[in-house]
C-alpha cells in the first residue's frame, strides 16, 4: 500500500504548480485545506483568499475560511464567510447550518433560526442543525417548538448524545422532569458528560 504523502510534500507540490499557473485556484484551495489540517490558520486564510480570488464559484473556500476564522474566535467573520458560500452555491445546506451556528453564538437568535430551518429544508438529514435549532428555541423561550424539533432529531438520530442532552434541556425548561432525565441519561450512556449543575438540578427530582 502507498504510504500517505506528507502534507510538506504535497503543498510543496502544489507550489510547485502554482508558480507556473498563479491563477490555479485549485491548487491554493489544497494549500489552504493542508494549512488548516495542520492549524496554521493564517497561511490558511492566505492561500483560501488567494483560491476565492481565482474563483468566483468557489464556494467550499469560503466554507472553509468560516471554519479557520470560528477556530480564531472571529464569530462576525465566520458570518461573513458562510454567506459568501450561500450565495455562491444557494443549495448548500451546510452553509446555512454554519450560518445558523455562528448566529446562535453571537445571540443572534432570530436570524439563527431562520438560517437553520433553511439548513433543514434543503438537507433534512443535517442532525447537528436540528441540535443548534433545539438551542436557538430555547433562547426564545419557545420551548414546545424546541422539543417539537428536538423529538425529531432523537427519531432520525437516538445515538447522538448531544441531542439527547438538548432534548433533555427543553424538557427541563417544562419541568417535565421525568423526561429530562430519561434523555440526559441517555445522553451520559452514549458517553456525553453532562454538565454537572444540570446533574444537581436534577437530582431532586430523581429521588420522588
Amino acid at each position: 500500500m502507498k504510504e500517505p504523502q506528507c502534507s510538506e510534500e504535497f503543498i510543496a507540490q502544489q507550489k510547485a504548480i502554482l508558480a507556473e499557473n498563479p491563477e490555479c485556484a485549485n491548487s491554493s484551495y489544497n494549500i489552504g485545506v493542508a494549512h488548516m489540517e495542520r492549524d496554521r490558520l493564517d497561511e490558511a486564510i492566505e492561500a483560501f483568499e488567494d483560491a476565492i480570488a481565482n474563483s468566483g464559484r468557489m464556494f467550499e473556500a469560503w466554507v472553509n475560511l468560516g471554519y479557520v476564522y470560528f477556530k480564531k474566535g472571529e464569530l462576525e467573520k465566520v458570518v461573513e464567510a458562510n454567506q459568501k458560500a450561500v450565495e455562491i452555491e444557494p443549495r448548500y445546506a451546510r452553509g446555512y447550518a454554519n450560518l445558523g451556528f455562528a448566529y446562535l453564538q453571537l445571540a443572534k437568535t432570530d436570524k439563527a433560526i431562520e438560517a437553520l430551518n433553511k439548513a433543514i429544508e434543503i438537507n433534512p438529514e443535517i442532525i447537528q442543525a436540528y441540535s443548534n435549532l433545539v438551542n436557538a428555541y430555547l433562547q426564545e423561550e419557545d420551548v414546545d417548538r424546541a422539543i417539537e424539533t428536538g423529538l425529531k432529531m432523537v427519531e432520525m438520530a437516538p445515538d447522538f448524545a448531544l441531542g439527547q442532552n438538548n432534548l433533555a434541556f427543553a424538557y427541563y425548561a417544562r419541568e417535565e422532569y421525568d423526561k429530562a432525565i430519561e434523555h440526559l441519561d441517555r445522553a451520559v450512556t452514549l458517553g456525553f458528560q453532562a454538565h454537572p449543575e444540570f446533574l444537581k438540578r436534577l437530582d431532586p427530582h430523581r429521588q420522588k
